[in-house]
């Protein structure tokens, strides 16, 4: 208890926000916080500003690769059970930096600010007790989560086995709204390449297969049918897939006052993909996660970022993601059983 609470930052003004539901406001003020007192933080946000980034356009959607060195630890970590049980968690709050403060989300969770960004803000939210990383359980917290940043930043999940850097501690992840590029994309990827699967006033769940990914898109402002929704998804996938201990995916949620929540899953089959592997000059550092099946592409190495291409991103997303065969077989059980 003791070294939590030396964790939490203590501030009037935070205090003030979180007393007045702010929660967004409240997170702000802790990064800007931290970006005064945090000289590894300073220094690698600083860096971001003159980060280089390269754009290539698909049938209607836009896909970003950000030349970023600062994140080679998490796209190269190695996740076997071997190595993650012999080394210490880094998310637990015994193990943090001296200078990380966070601040407590619903009771059980700690938002911290992410000191390797993609985002302009960019934050990680773990579980305060050392479990491992699921979604089933957790996922109507991962929901409130989002409607409680729901103004200014978006919630992001990774699985366990694909592109969870901690896949022994539960977390999430926060950054910037409106900064990956499919959250602007969605809805017209959703017009010209989507089958709605359900559809009524409270709800609308939709499967897409853009030519690089196979999204399940579900909107709702109700958060038991979007709850009830994707443990059905979940259930069905789980029956589909052989993947252990979770089938395989990657969510991105947004909540909006007027419309709700807004969750896009994304459906996988593998974590990476064969280049990734290869020795140079074949190799190619790519780990997709959520951040780059939503549409940014995170290039560690500078030769990468340099080599890619259209061709080389296509033939990458597509193969770490669900075949399609899988796809229609999980759809038309979806359909079979629709709410």
């Amino acid at each position: 208890m003791k070294l939590l609470e030396e964790k939490i930052f203590i501030d009037p003004v935070i205090q003030d926000l979180i007393d007045q539901n702010d929660y967004a406001s409240a997170v702000d003020h802790l990064f800007e916080s931290q970006l005064r007192s945090w000289l590894l933080m300073k220094t690698n946000y600083d860096a971001l500003k003159n980060i280089q980034t390269k754009s290539f356009w698909f049938d209607g959607f836009k896909f970003k690769v950000q030349f970023n060195p600062g994140r080679i630890i998490s796209t190269s970590a190695i996740v076997d059970n071997n190595t993650i049980s012999n080394r210490p968690c880094f998310l637990c709050v015994k193990n943090l930096p001296e200078e990380q403060k966070g601040i407590i989300l619903r009771e059980n969770f700690i938002l911290l600010c992410n000191p390797f960004p993609i985002f302009k803000k960019h934050f990680t939210i773990a579980s305060l007790s050392h479990e491992s990383q699921r979604i089933a359980e957790y996922f109507g917290e991962f929901l409130e989560l989002s409607k409680l940043l729901s103004p200014r930043y978006t919630l992001i999940y990774n699985g366990p086995n694909c592109g969870a850097s901690a896949p022994d501690h539960l977390h999430f992840q926060a950054g910037t709204k409106q900064f990956i590029p499919i959250e602007n994309d969605i809805q017209q990827i959703k017009n010209d390449f989507g089958k709605i699967v359900q559809k009524n006033e409270c709800i609308t769940t939709s499967f897409i297969n853009d030519g690089l990914r196979k999204i399940i898109f579900i909107e709702s402002g109700d958060k038991s049918l979007i709850e009830k929704s994707f443990r059905k998804i979940f259930r069905i996938y789980e029956e589909v897939s052989s993947t252990e201990p979770e089938p395989m995916m990657n969510l991105l949620c947004n909540y909006d006052k007027e419309f709700g929540w807004s969750l896009i899953i994304f459906l996988r089959s593998k974590h990476r993909p064969d280049c990734f592997f290869k020795n140079d000059p074949d190799k190619i550092l790519i780990s997709p996660a959520a951040i780059d099946l939503g549409g940014l592409v995170i290039s560690p190495r500078k030769e990468d970022f340099v080599r890619l291409d259209k061709d080389l991103l296509q033939q990458i997303i597509n193969e770490v993601s669900i075949d399609q065969k899988a796809f229609s077989l999980i759809e038309e059980k979806v359909k079979a059983e629709v709410i």
